[in-house]
């Protein structure tokens, strides 16, 4: 499929995914939404992964370049981060943990749910 076609099914599914969070009476990130309208959209079949995978290929291949405005920001802000630098290392370190802790408990449940239903499970 043409490339120019991709990218507009590509900011298509984007815009419709902003203009579903300008509806929603709640705040939920559009780009959430539109990720999940792309996994709707090709698990129905709706979408074919052959019409976006150009696209999504390049930008994947070249995604360190979207993190460069992000780099630049940081060093704007760079003489706050590290007059806070040890709430922030402090915050990663203990969502760090705590993210751990979350997914070792959910793993260990979602293994005693299997053996129950009589599944092996896959250690």
């Amino acid at each position: 499929m043409d490339l120019l076609a991709q990218i507009a099914i590509l900011l298509g599914v984007c815009l419709s995914g902003e203009l579903l969070a300008s509806l929603l009476p709640f705040s939920f990130p559009s780009s959430v939404i539109a990720m999940l309208l792309m996994l709707l959209l090709l698990a129905t079949g709706v979408l074919k992964l052959r019409h976006v995978e150009g696209v999504t290929n390049f930008l994947m291949q070249n995604m360190a370049f979207f993190f460069v405005p992000l780099c630049v920001n940081i060093l704007a802000y760079l003489e706050i981060i590290s007059a806070n630098m040890v709430a922030i290392l402090v915050i990663c370190f203990v969502s760090t943990f705590l993210t751990f802790v979350t997914t070792a408990f959910t793993v260990r449940g979602l293994m005693k749910l299997t053996r129950k239903k009589g599944e092996p499970d896959h250690e």
